[in-house]
C-alpha cells in the first residue's frame, strides 16, 4: 500500500531545482563566521529556460518483493505564477520519480526559499504548504524544523473502513557539509550535502493502531549548476503483514543554465527562486526540498524534497 504525501521534499530536499541569479550573501560573511557557505543562493539558479536533465531509478515494493525501474526526467524553469498574492517561480517536471508530469511552485527571498505546492497536489500537502525549504546563509551541520502539524486529513482510507486516517506530520531539514560528488554529468567537488526528513503518525480509524511513516531525503546541490543528485527511502510500517519500501535515486546527465541578468546583480534578490520537486505522487514525499531540489545563480530544494495524489 502506498501513502501520499507532500514533497520534494522533493526537495531538501525535502522536488527539485532550485536557481537563483544573484547572491545575497558575501564571502566576507563565510570568512568571518565558521561553518557559512558564501554565496549560498547560488546553488540554486532558477533563470526562465534553465534545463537540467537527469537519470533515475526506483526500487519498490513490500519487503517481500522488489521490483526495479528506471525513468528519466527533464526538469525546467518555465515561468512565475502569482499564489495568495506572492510571485512564486515554476519548475516543470516531465517525470520526477517515475511519476508523471508536474508543476512544483517555489518562492525565493532574502532569508531562504519557500515552497508553495505543486499541481498535481495532495489533500495532505495542501495543509501544509507553504513551508521554508531552504535558509540563507546556509550554514554547516545546521537544521531546522520546517513543519509539526497534527490531526490533519491524510487523504487516503488506509484500512477500508470508509474514512480518511488522520496524520502528524514533521518535517526537518539540515545542511551536512560540502563534499565531492560524481554523477554522469561529471565531477563536482564542494557539493552541499542537504538531508530532509519527514516523519509521520497516522492513525487508522478503524483499528485505533498507529502506522509509521518515513521519508529521508539526501540532495547534492552544486554552485552555479543546482541540484545534481539525490537518493529518497520512503518507508511504511507493517500494515497486517507487510510493510512497503521505496528507495528513489536521480543523478544529473546534462543541463543548461541561462545567463543571470545583469539588473539582478547588486539590488534585491529576485523573489521567484525556488527548486523542483522529485517526489512520486502516490507515496511518501519528501517534504524539504517535498519531495526535491535544484538551483540557479540568483536562488526554491530542493527540495526536492521538500513534495502526491
Amino acid at each position: 500500500m502506498s501513502i501520499n504525501t507532500p514533497g520534494s521534499q522533493r526537495a531538501i530536499m525535502f522536488g527539485a531545482v532550485l536557481l537563483l541569479a544573484c547572491s545575497t550573501w558575501s564571502a566576507p560573511l563565510a570568512a568571518e563566521e565558521a561553518g557559512i557557505i558564501a554565496q549560498s543562493s547560488d546553488y540554486f539558479p532558477d533563470q526562465i529556460g534553465n534545463e537540467w536533465h537527469y537519470r533515475g531509478q526506483i526500487t519498490e515494493g513490500p519487503l517481500q518483493t522488489i521490483e526495479h525501474k528506471f525513468f528519466s526526467n527533464v526538469s525546467s524553469v518555465t515561468g512565475t505564477k502569482t499564489i495568495k498574492g506572492m510571485t512564486a517561480t515554476v519548475f516543470h517536471d516531465t517525470n520526477p520519480g517515475n511519476h508523471g508530469p508536474s508543476d512544483s511552485f517555489y518562492r525565493r527571498d532574502s532569508v531562504g526559499i519557500v515552497y508553495y505546492g505543486s499541481e498535481p497536489g495532495t489533500p495532505l500537502e495542501k495543509q501544509l504548504v507553504p513551508y521554508q525549504i531552504v535558509r540563507f546563509p546556509m550554514k554547516t551541520a545546521t537544521s531546522f524544523q520546517q513543519f509539526n502539524r497534527k490531526g490533519l486529513d491524510f487523504g487516503t482510507d488506509m484500512d477500508r473502513d470508509g474514512e480518511n486516517e488522520k496524520v502528524d506530520a514533521q518535517g526537518d531539514s539540515t545542511v551536512v557539509g560540502q563534499e565531492s560528488v560524481t554523477v554522469p554529468a561529471g565531477t563536482f567537488k564542494d557539493a552541499v550535502k542537504v538531508e530532509a526528513r519527514m516523519y509521520m503518525q497516522i492513525h487508522l480509524s478503524g483499528s485505533n493502531k498507529t502506522a509509521q511513516g518515513t521519508d529521508v531525503m539526501t540532495a547534492w546541490f552544486v554552485k552555479g549548476v543546482g541540484l545534481v543528485k539525490y537518493v529518497e527511502r520512503q518507508e511504511l510500517s507493517p500494515l497486517e503483514d507487510r510493510g512497503v519500501i521505496t528507495d528513489i535515486s536521480e543523478e544529473l546527465e546534462s543541463y543548461e543554465i541561462k545567463p543571470s541578468k545583469a539588473s539582478l546583480g547588486r539590488r534585491e534578490s529576485p523573489a521567484e527562486g525556488l527548486f523542483a520537486d522529485h517526489t512520486g505522487h502516490d507515496e511518501l514525499r519528501q517534504v524539504l526540498f517535498t519531495s526535491g531540489l535544484r538551483s540557479d545563480s540568483g536562488e526554491p530544494m530542493a527540495s526536492k524534497r521538500l513534495a502526491a495524489d
